[in-house]
C-alpha cells in the first residue's frame, strides 16, 4: 500500500471511526443512565416506559435502524439526516439500551442496607442516588461498559454501508485500488485491535481508581 493511500484514505478513516466512537458512546452513556435510572424509579409508569424503550431497541437491528433513520425519516419529516448523524443516532440509541440494563443491574446490586441508611439520614431520593447508590454502583458498571464500548467500536464499521468514510470503508477503497485484500484487511484488524486495547486499558485504570475511592484494591 502506497503512502498516498495511507494518508488520503486510511488515516482520515481512523479519524472518522474515532469520531463515531466518541459521539455514539456519549449518546449511549446519556441514554444508558437516563433509562437505567428510570428503570429503578418508584413510578410504575416511568418503569414501564423505560422497559419498553429497552426492549424495543435491544430487539431491533442497529443496521436497520440506521437505514430507517437515513432513508425512511426524510420522507416522513421532510428533512435529511447526514449519514454521520444517522449512524451516531442509531448506534447511540441501540447500545444505550444495552447500557441501561447495566446501570439497572448495578443499582439493584447495591445492598438494601445502604438505601435504608440513606433514608435514616433523611436524604432525598436524588441525594440517596447521588451520594449513596451511584458511588457504589458505578465501579461495578465499568467492566460491562468496557465490553459494550469495544462492541460499539466494532459496530461503527456498519456505517460504511451508508458510504461514511470510516476505516472499514477506507479499507474497501484501498482494496479496489490495489486489488490486494490480505495486506489492507490485516492492517485494519490491527488498527481495531489497538483502539480496543487502549479502551480496555483505560477502562481498567478507571475501574481501579473508582474502586480505590471505595477502599477496594484490584489485583
Amino acid at each position: 500500500m502506497t503512502a498516498g493511500l495511507w494518508q488520503n484514505w486510511v488515516l482520515p478513516g481512523i479519524g472518522i471511526t474515532l469520531q463515531l466512537l466518541v459521539y455514539s458512546a456519549a449518546l449511549a452513556a446519556a441514554v444508558a443512565f437516563a433509562v437505567g435510572l428510570a428503570r429503578t424509579h418508584r413510578s410504575l409508569f416511568v418503569r414501564f416506559l423505560a422497559g419498553a424503550y429497552t426492549e424495543i431497541f435491544r430487539g431491533t437491528s442497529a443496521l436497520i435502524l440506521m437505514f430507517w433513520l437515513f432513508f425512511v425519516v426524510p420522507p416522513l419529516l421532510g428533512w435529511q439526516l447526514v449519514p454521520m448523524w444517522a449512524a451516531v443516532l442509531a448506534l447511540g440509541l441501540s447500545y444505550g439500551a444495552y447500557g441501561a440494563e447495566i446501570v439497572r443491574g448495578a443499582l439493584n446490586a447495591v445492598p438494601q442496607a445502604q438505601r435504608e441508611a440513606g433514608i435514616a439520614l433523611s436524604l432525598t431520593p436524588w441525594q440517596r442516588m447521588r451520594l449513596v447508590l451511584l458511588p457504589q454502583a458505578v465501579p461495578e458498571m465499568i467492566p460491562s461498559f468496557c465490553n459494550l464500548l469495544v462492541e460499539l467500536l466494532k459496530g461503527t464499521a456498519l456505517v460504511s454501508l451508508l458510504g461514511v468514510g470510516d476505516v472499514s470503508f477506507a479499507a474497501y477503497l484501498v482494496r479496489l485500488a490495489t486489488q490486494e485484500s490480505a495486506q489492507i484487511y490485516s492492517i485494519i484488524l490491527v488498527i481495531y485491535f489497538v483502539i480496543a486495547f487502549v479502551i480496555t486499558r483505560s477502562m481498567k485504570a478507571l475501574e481501579r481508581k473508582t474502586k480505590a475511592n471505595l477502599g477496594v484494591t484490584l489485583r
